[in-house]
């Protein structure tokens, strides 16, 4: 079975950083793209940023452009967000997704991902 687990995140003020991982077992994410997302309570997941499957393109929200980086590295089949300049309202649980066409274009639609982990909470205090 597919699994993906989140790490990484945790209360920091305004102002600071977090680095998120995402592991996967059960696959490889070598032949897809893969996304982050996040979900505030009462709120729809809402996309965050992409690394298509060869980690050549990468886009993201405009709410967190240029203070998060998308990274990942697929002999470790691990990803990661490094998240800079943290806003109260980035608050939220964050996931990971994978998306589900091998090798296709990876869009910012969760519904095009497969979701398969718990996320991690972050939570950024004024």
């Amino acid at each position: 079975q597919a699994q993906l687990v989140e790490s990484g995140g945790g209360m920091v003020q305004a102002g600071g950083s977090l680095r998120l991982s995402c592991a996967r077992s059960g696959g490889t994410f070598s032949s897809y793209g893969m996304g982050w997302f996040r979900q505030a309570p009462g709120k729809d997941r809402e996309f965050v940023g992409l690394i298509n499957w060869s980690g050549v393109n990468t886009a993201y929200a405009d709410s967190v452009k240029g203070r998060f980086t998308i990274s990942r590295d697929n002999a470790k089949n691990t990803m990661h967000l490094q998240m800079n300049s943290l806003k109260p309202e980035d608050t939220a649980t964050y996931y990971c997704g994978v998306h589900k066409t091998p090798y296709g274009r990876t869009w910012s639609n969760p519904n095009e991902y497969n979701f398969w982990g718990q996320g991690t909470q972050v939570t950024v205090s004024s």
